[in-house]
């Protein structure tokens, strides 16, 4: 099979379109003949030598793909409502920049009715992450509102639009006024440029000074002293990646008057049981409302697989409003 192979760490252009042994899947898995691979900023760290691949993973990048079922365990495959022939979109822990890739079942879904591959290699990685943190690990409910940070990201127009279709009130960051305008399209309430404004300041007054209940944030680092200043009573704050830095000081007289929860979490090395477990609450609550077109999948740009590291230059611009899908 045809595969897009890390030569060396370093700059976009060390991702070479090669030829590996095609994989064979194992009890309890599937083999995908892939048709669309999304792109994500781990696949950039991982690029750069700054996410190991975690025991037993292919060491080829792409944690997310869309196609048709080749093969697979029956049995599984059965229990799981799939057969041979079936669309699927899957969470992987590596081998997405593949012409065949093999996934737990468990970790596949069905493509949406009226989805195309591309739109369904979107998915599953951002939409994973978001339940896991917004809606389990911080516990959003109907009501409260959400800040994300980095809001035009495909963590933030997935988060977006799952928030607002579950009840919540949605603020984002996003760095100028274009995309601030595309998040507001996409259903924020209020979009807050923030090489322009201080988040914060910009926050208690969109809350009359009471603050977010719950924040997404894809920074840390600095931000994370402003973070606690803007969240509520009994707030909590789930950071996902560090791009701002991993060290940050917090005002801790604040974290305890206000009671307040941060926490965090990385999604690649949990384990199966754990990520079915999402993939099944997923299928439950939010596969029908985007089969009903309440929730859309939002794709920026499509590059040939052989043009991956176009895909990467992009994606290290941060000019895209969305999500980038290579197709095969």
């Amino acid at each position: 099979m045809k595969a897009i192979e890390i030569t060396s760490y370093g700059a976009p252009d060390v991702l070479c379109l090669g030829t590996r042994p095609a994989p064979v899947e194992a009890a309890g898995e599937i083999l995908i003949r892939v048709s669309a691979s999304g792109v994500n900023r781990p696949d950039v760290l991982q690029r750069t030598g700054n996410y190991p691949v975690p025991p037993g993973a292919s060491d080829i990048p792409g944690l997310e793909v869309a196609g048709e079922i080749v093969s697979g365990d029956a049995r599984a495959m059965a229990e799981a409502g799939f057969k041979i022939g079936d669309r699927v979109c899957a969470l992987v822990a590596g081998g997405g920049y593949a012409e065949l890739c093999v996934a737990p079942v468990g970790q596949c879904l069905p493509v949406p009715p009226g989805l195309s591959d591309v739109q369904a290699a979107s998915l599953p990685e951002t939409f994973f992450t978001v339940w896991s943190n917004v809606f389990e690990r911080a516990r959003l409910q109907a009501g409260e509102t959400l800040l994300i940070q980095g809001g035009s990201s495909g963590i933030g127009v997935s988060a977006i639009q799952m928030a607002k279709a579950l009840g919540a009130t949605v603020l984002v960051t996003a760095g100028s006024d274009d995309k601030c305008a595309a998040c507001v399209a996409l259903g924020a309430d209020h979009a807050i440029n923030y090489k322009t404004s201080d988040f914060a300041e910009e926050v208690n007054k969109l809350t009359n000074g009471k603050g977010v209940n719950v924040i997404l944030d894809m920074v840390a680092g600095s931000y994370v002293a402003r973070e606690v200043q803007c969240l509520a009573e009994d707030g909590r704050l789930v950071i996902i990646a560090v791009q701002g830095g991993v060290k940050a000081e917090v005002n801790a007289g604040l974290v305890l008057r206000k009671r307040l929860t941060i926490t965090g979490s990385t999604l690649r090395p949990r384990s199966l049981e754990f990520k079915t477990a999402i993939a099944k609450a997923l299928r439950e609550k939010i596969w029908p409302l985007i089969a009903s077109g309440a929730i859309k999948p939002v794709i920026h740009s499509t590059f040939a697989a052989a043009d991956a590291a176009k895909a990467h230059t992009l994606m290290e611009s941060n000019q895209h409003v969305g999500k980038i899908v290579l197709t095969w």
